[in-house]
């Protein structure tokens, strides 16, 4: 008979492991943002995709790919699907012609402003029994635990 009950974290016997509450953030976070997300037609691995480009154009569908935290046949289906919406475009870099990268649209820029209020409210719910002071630790502790793992091959 199998258990049900979160895994214990390593040498203490109490309490579900980090792993697990990172997991059980990740999954309420998601089912948030689907809530939000829906009546637009664009999923939360979608929107992140639009907010990396917004933060750093000019991306390769595989960069994009790496920092929305997608397979890259998932990022070429999703940059296709995007780019049919109008949201975003591919163009030839400056640097090398070759080179096709991706860049908002203004449709992708209004989209964004249109549903960064619900997607900030899902972020200030989330924190909301988190004092200012908290809340920037969480911050920086998930930062530096993300930075770790980067850095770090697994055994």
């Amino acid at each position: 008979m199998t258990s049900s009950a979160p895994p214990k974290a390593a040498g203490t016997g109490t309490g579900p492991t980090m792993l697990y509450l990172v997991k059980q953030l990740e999954l309420a976070v998601r089912a948030q943002l689907d809530d939000v997300l829906r009546p637009t037609g664009i999923t939360p691995l979608q929107y992140t995709a639009l907010s990396v480009l917004e933060r750093r154009s000019d991306l390769s569908t595989a960069e994009l790919a790496r920092n929305a935290f997608v397979t890259d046949q998932s990022a070429s289906d999703m940059v296709s699907s995007l780019e049919d919406r109008g949201l975003i475009l591919r163009h030839a870099d400056a640097a090398d012609r070759r080179r096709r990268v991706l860049r908002l649209t203004d449709a992708g820029k209004a989209f964004l402003e249109e549903t960064r209020p619900g997607v900030e409210g899902v972020e200030a719910q989330m924190l909301a029994s988190l004092t200012s002071a908290e809340g920037a630790s969480f911050r920086r502790f998930l930062t530096t635990c993300r930075a770790a793992l980067a850095s770090t091959p697994p055994h």
